[in-house]
């Protein structure tokens, strides 16, 4: 049997193999979970005795297509109206759709489709045919269903244009509208590829794209990852059978050589026809097609892929846009990444990646998660971690590690708040740096992990941006904030746009490069630091130098890092995937506090970026006029961006800051920027008397109310000592899984 319809890849591994990968993962290189899934899809050829079947809108181009793909296939072509349906019934569809009505003809359309069989064919189905569960269930047995997804405009007025007027559902009263967008949800239950197709492509383009994508579809082995550590011309012939696929870096996180997993041969790229088809499409529907082209169906198919993010994105987010954009002043604009449960942009990837992490490990396995937060990553994933399901909390742990005095009193107090019976916050007397330097040489401390492992039945995985898990998610809404520019005429497809971010750790602004890589034309990226300026140091002069450097404590904390973990991730890029030189420059920062770049990859950095940095007094500086002037109040992060952008944009094209977090969680800071004279200590306190400003945008409920319930409760503090971290970790794990088991 094919394997392609089963849902969880991993049930075809025994229960007793899963044990023993569970063992060998801490032990050596981890063994690829995906691997035996994926040899299935390498040794088909690309249609064998499994069918094509083509699934979309009327109008979206499915009989055309199909009999293109059928001609380079050279195999039989079948078109469910012409070909099953009006030879059963000896008449039109039209005419039968009249005859019947609208649930009486979906009914006999659905038990002519039972009655079909083919194989090694191309199939063209009916607009409807998706509407009838038991018909679909039964095509898809002995196929690989192709969604051709055209943008409702581009429907419509393909359907007027020949003005066809008997569509299964639509009636007086109903839009045409209402009809495609409610049978959008039966598309998306079906398919196992998405080809998406502007307005102007043709039918010949069309069906290569879907022959692509069905070669992509049987052929995971062409999407693999590679440490940051690693080069293609050094590496071994262990390295080269031991490959790695998103389900195993999710769950390694970290690779055994120090670097950071990277998609082998890049991310993949989308055409302007295919971004401008997104044009129209929700937050969520946008977030489906970007991920579903950098995750493999091997991995997550699908259908189980959207389940997540509508889970994700759904009602956990206050604003139904999820990530919108906000005119501010001038040509600049605000991408709000406030509006989910904790109040910052973390949400983003921390609302998404627990439920793919609990996808992708084996369940013969436990799993604690470690993490190091500057402040807003803490209680984002302890939150995120505690909306899985009873039975994946028992065997997925949690620590969050965050520097004692280092974070805001409201950080503090939602990352005590957030704790739950399978995760935990502890206090390190110690910087953000050290928190997250301690973790990456747990992870590599193989007799610590391999004494888990047997001891315990415990493996760690990372939820930091190290992990590619919590990096992909991060693309999309800078993909969607551009869109939307372009959406409410700011702008049209094509035109550039500046980003600036408040940058510590790198990720977000990765992210942004990222999107651009795969089509969203971004200029520059600008990179904005607060007074722990090493970042700006870098890119204006290629030296990376930390010594005599001491972190300086700030109004914008989340920012408050002097190792940037993902700019790896972006040095092994513009290098051409030299790991050697990446080894080379990490060991060096290591072991003597500095590298300096090669004059040529300086000259290729700051083709992309360019980086500036202000003071505290100028972040506040910036609340005070922003809000004076507006009305709106930005967060300390947000001004940072802002001050930056004022300094260095050219004003030649639209800009979009990055708000990264609710200024709710930096309320003493706000309250001194906006000159309050009198700050009360107590948290809730300070949050009742920014309410009582009725600023824009409004003050985060949800933090209100976690305060409000939650208080200051415990947590436990240790000293900034590795000995100590690792017998908090122990401890943890005795205590969760000895008493679930």
């Amino acid at each position: 049997m094919f394997p392609v319809f089963q849902y969880q890849p991993l049930r075809l591994i025994t229960q007793n193999s899963l044990s023993s990968m569970c063992l060998k993962l801490t032990f050596s290189r981890p063994v690829a979970f995906a691997q035996i899934w994926k040899s299935w899809f390498s040794s088909h050829s690309l249609l064998g005795k499994k069918n094509i079947i083509l699934m979309g809108p009327p109008g979206a181009g499915k009989t055309t297509t199909g009999r293109i793909v059928g001609q380079k296939l050279d195999c039989p072509v079948i078109d469910i109206d012409d070909d099953v349906l009006e030879k059963t019934w000896n008449m039109s569809v039209s005419q039968k759709l009249q005859d019947l009505g609208y649930e009486e003809f979906l009914e006999e359309e659905g038990k002519a489709l039972l009655k079909f069989s083919a194989s090694g064919s191309v199939i063209s189905l009916s607009g409807s045919n998706p509407m009838h569960a038991a018909g679909m269930q039964h095509i898809k047995e002995n196929g690989i269903v192709v969604y051709l997804d055209v943008p409702t405009s581009v429907i419509m007025s393909r359907l007027k244009s020949k003005q066809m007027d008997r569509i299964v559902g639509l009636s007086p009263g109903v839009s045409l509208k209402d009809v495609l967008q409610f049978r959008k949800q039966f598309y998306k239950r079906w398919f196992d590829i998405r080809v998406l197709c502007g307005g102007d492509v043709a039918a010949e383009v069309v069906a290569e794209k879907v022959l692509d994508a069905v070669k992509r579809y049987q052929d995971s082995e062409l999407e693999t990852f590679i440490s940051t550590r690693s080069s293609r011309s050094g590496r071994s012939t262990e390295e080269d059978s031991n490959k790695f696929y998103f389900s195993d870096v999710v769950i390694q996180g970290l690779a055994l050589d120090g670097g950071l997993f990277v998609p082998e041969r890049g991310l993949p790229k989308f055409t302007a026809e295919e971004w401008q088809g997104l044009i129209e499409a929700t937050y969520v529907e946008r977030a489906q097609v970007i991920l579903e082209r950098c995750i493999h169906p091997a991995d997550i198919p699908a259908s189980r892929l959207a389940e997540i993010i509508e889970t994700a994105y759904g009602e956990n987010f206050s604003c139904s846009k999820v990530a919108p954009v906000r005119h501010l002043a001038g040509n600049q604009f605000l991408l709000e990444l406030f509006h989910g449960p904790t109040a910052s942009f973390k949400d983003f990837a921390l609302q998404l990646m627990p439920h793919l992490f609990a996808y992708c490990i084996p369940r013969s396995c436990n799993y604690l998660i470690l993490v190091a937060t500057s402040g807003d990553t803490g209680s984002a994933v302890l939150d995120g971690f505690s909306r899985l399901h009873d039975t994946d909390k028992q065997r997925i742990a949690l620590m969050n590690f965050f520097p004692e005095d280092g974070v805001s009193p409201i950080q503090k107090s939602q990352m005590i708040g957030c704790q739950k019976e399978n995760a935990w916050s502890v206090g390190v007397k110690s910087d953000f740096d050290f928190c997250q330097t301690a973790i990456k040489q747990i992870f590599t401390n193989s007799d610590f992990t391999g004494f888990l492992t047997v001891e315990y039945g415990t493996a760690l995985a990372a939820a930091n941006s190290i992990n590619w898990a919590r990096l992909l998610p991060q693309i999309v809404y800078h993909a969607s904030a551009y869109l939307d520019l372009v959406h409410q005429g700011i702008i049209s497809f094509g035109s550039p746009v500046d980003v600036c971010i408040p940058t510590g750790n790198f990720g977000n602004i990765l992210a942004a490069f990222y999107a651009k890589m795969m089509g969203i034309p971004i200029r520059k990226c600008i990179c904005a630091s607060n007074e722990n300026n090493v970042l700006t140091e870098f890119i204006r002069t290629g030296v990376y130098d930390l010594r005599g450097r001491k972190l300086i404590s700030s109004f914008s904390p989340a920012v408050d890092i002097l190792k940037s973990s993902n700019l790896e991730r972006y040095l092994h890029l513009i290098a051409n995937e030299d790991g050697q030189l990446v080894t080379q420059l990490f060991n060096q920062l290591e072991n003597q506090g500095h590298f300096q770049l090669q004059k040529d990859l300086l000259g290729k950095l700051q083709q992309d970026l360019v980086a500036g940095w202000c003071s505290d007094e100028d972040c506040l500086a910036a609340i005070h006029s922003v809000y004076s002037t507006t009305g709106y109040i930005l967060d300390t992060h947000t001004a940072v961006a802002k001050v930056v952008a004022d300094r260095l944009q050219d004003r030649t094209c639209p800009i979009i800051i990055s708000s990264t977090a609710h200024y709710s969680k930096f309320a003493p800071a706000i309250l001194r920027a906006l000159r309050i004279a009198e700050i009360n200590q107590n948290p809730l306190s300070q949050l009742h008397l920014l309410s009582s400003y009725s600023a824009l945008p409004p003050i985060h409920w949800g933090l209100l109310e976690t305060l409000k319930k939650t208080g200051n409760g415990d947590h436990q503090v240790c000293a900034a000592d590795m000995s100590v971290l690792m017998s908090h970790i122990e401890t943890l794990i005795q205590n969760h899984f000895m008493k679930v088991f």
